[in-house]
């Protein structure tokens, strides 16, 4: 498999043609690109670089469907770089080295530059990533990659330092609705070609079903439009009444990703919060039927047990961990009854949010308090020097004291601070 050049290949019309409508409606300039004005708007950082050619090494780090993929082609085409596409899942580091020799080659002959995009980067191991160091830190390729995960996590911390970090945030439901409305008219590449009538009301509805992701929102679109035949004059008509009857059939068309996802879950949890097994079965149920990964499922659990059981019953989370572990184990559909196990107990399990609310507590003080320095008592010393600057000086070591010592463990602001009764 040859990585992807976009601007190398010669365009094929039908395949455009048949591409999802989210695809065919990518933009082609930054006027067609809605959102991330914070990125692109006038005279903002992002923007300055694309207008003035000074694009350099980068990240795009945000949820899915905010324009990272896009914006990385945008770039590409506006300063007539060659665009490479891998995707972190696909293509490895064979791949990688025919892109850089290609690269390599251009750069000197026609002093054209590559801009290699991959997809998913944090999906490279630590091998890989320290395979783009050296054409990244030499110019050879000027490297775009988009996360959903935190990339101080993910990127190793020497290719990240030769980065720029641009976070992208989940799109406004204005910016998803221009995003529907330029579909709707656009007759070249979107649905424009359709007699579509479409109530206002129903584009508010499917921003929101959308929540901030711009592919899901036009996937949605174009599956509604489908869903129904043209009237006898090649009117297609949507109202409020066959868009519930849509909904009623295609639940599951976005259980996973839109805002019903959140409502099952939430479902869950309050459920389980308010010791309703039986409530909390249904939506554990719901949310199975409907194809919800049974890792989400179970990691949620595990933080419930936590947040809202606590110390009130510490076994909570012994059975949680358990049902996770348990699922990576057998998977589905032998899962079902396991999680039902898990949440059936939580849901009768006596309820104590005291260490929950500590967290918060401490983590306002911490906040408020980070640069305090540690007691001179508790700092520790390896080493001779520190001991004469007066590190662990005046420490009381608790056996000595049959753990009754009277010495302070908090910074000096915060002595006497409880977090716990």
């Amino acid at each position: 498999m040859n990585p992807m050049n976009f601007f190398n290949q010669k365009s094929n019309k039908l395949e455009e043609y048949q591409a999802p409508l989210a695809e065919r409606m990518r933009p082609n300039n930054l006027s067609e690109f809605f959102g991330q004005q914070e990125l692109i708007g006038e005279g903002k950082p992002l923007r300055h670089l694309i207008e003035t050619d000074q694009i350099l090494s980068m990240i795009f780090w945000g949820p899915p469907g905010t324009g990272k993929t896009t914006l990385a082609r945008l770039i590409a085409n506006l300063t007539g770089a060659d665009f490479f596409v891998f995707s972190a899942v696909t293509f490895g580091v064979n791949e990688l080295r025919q892109v850089i020799k290609e690269a390599k080659d251009k750069l000197q002959s026609y002093r054209r530059k590559t801009i290699l995009f991959i997809d998913e980067i944090h999906r490279w191991n630590k091998a890989q990533q320290d395979a783009l160091l050296p054409q990244v830190e030499d110019g050879t390729i000027i490297l775009i990659g988009a996360t959903t995960e935190n990339p101080s996590f993910e990127i190793n911390s020497a290719l990240l330092s030769r980065l720029r970090v641009f976070v992208l945030k989940q799109l406004e439901v204005t910016d998803l609705k221009k995003i529907l409305l330029r579909a709707l008219n656009d007759k070249e590449r979107g649905l424009g070609n359709l007699n579509i009538k479409i109530d206002e009301i129903i584009l508010d509805q499917l921003t929101l079903l959308a929540t901030g992701d711009a592919r899901a929102a036009l996937t949605l679109l174009e599956l509604l439009v489908k869903a129904y035949k043209p009237l006898s004059n090649n009117l297609i008509q949507i109202n409020q009444e066959n868009f519930k009857e849509f909904l009623t059939r295609n639940t599951y068309l976005y259980d996973k990703s839109g805002e019903h996802h959140y409502n099952l879950i939430s479902a869950l949890h309050k459920s389980l919060r308010g010791s309703d097994a039986n409530a909390a079965l249904y939506w554990l149920m719901r949310m199975l039927v409907a194809g919800e990964d049974i890792l989400y499922i179970a990691r949620r659990l595990v933080r419930f047990a936590s947040e809202d059981i606590g110390l009130a019953n510490s076994r909570a989370l012994e059975q949680a961990v358990a049902g996770y572990q348990a699922c990576q184990f057998i998977g589905m559909p032998e899962s079902n009854v396991i999680l039902a196990q898990v949440v059936v107990y939580l849901a009768k399990c006596k309820k104590s949010n005291e260490l929950y609310q500590a967290v918060n507590r401490v983590m306002k003080d911490v906040e408020q308090t980070i640069d305090e320095p540690v007691p001179w008592h508790l700092r520790n010393a390896p080493t001779k020097l520190m001991k004469e600057l007066g590190y662990g000086q005046g420490y009381q070591y608790s056996p000595d004291y049959n753990y009754q010592e009277t010495q302070d463990y908090l910074p000096e602001k915060l002595q006497g601070k409880k977090y716990l009764d």
